[in-house]
């Protein structure tokens, strides 16, 4: 695994070693980053279930100016720390240990939104869709903002989950990015 553009362009990460936890390919993070483009530069990137950092660290290394990573693992989050300091990033970025619940509550208390969220859970349990609730409830995104959510291409994702609809849906083998936005009021996207 590396990262695939930017001024970090070439480092190795390490992955996390267990079956619980399937990393970003690079793939699909080349084609991800390659949908977002410059909405990257200057973003806040929220990466929730970050696992290895690896997607958080890529946007970072295309301009992010914020990015925050969530998981509650400590197998992920002993990797994500020896990945930021990889990196030089552990001073740049923030990690918090804890549940995507727990932290979409902390994050809108402190009054903080984000440009790009990306969720990428374990797939088939239904979390990726309680996340994005949260995240509407807690009015985590940006006026003009993207939730990104991978899932496995046989799951079921709706086309809008409260006020979030999705503008792009993109498959690459056996998963699947699901583009969401704030639907305008007269229903353009």
């Amino acid at each position: 695994m590396r990262i695939i553009a930017g001024e970090l362009k070439g480092r190795k990460l390490e992955r996390i070693d267990t079956e619980l936890i399937r990393p970003t390919s690079d793939r699909v993070r080349e084609a991800l980053f390659s949908i977002l483009g410059d909405m990257v530069i200057d973003s806040r990137f929220l990466d929730l279930f970050a696992g290895s950092g690896s997607v958080g660290i890529e946007a970072f290394s295309r301009g992010a100016k914020e990015v925050v990573f969530v998981d509650a693992g400590n197998d992920s989050i002993k990797v994500l720390n020896s990945n930021l300091q990889k990196t030089n990033l552990i001073e740049e970025t923030e990690i918090i240990q804890a549940d995507y619940a727990a932290t979409v509550e902390k994050l809108a208390y402190q009054g903080r939104k984000f440009d790009i969220i990306f969720i990428d859970p374990p797939y088939k349990f239904g979390i990726a869709l309680d996340a994005v609730r949260k995240i509407q409830e807690k009015n985590l995104l940006s006026k003009n903002g993207v939730i990104i959510v991978e899932h496995g291409s046989k799951d079921l994702i709706p086309e809008k989950i409260g006020i979030f609809e999705i503008f792009k849906e993109k498959k690459y083998g056996n998963i699947c990015l699901s583009l969401y936005v704030i639907k305008k009021k007269n229903g353009e996207i």
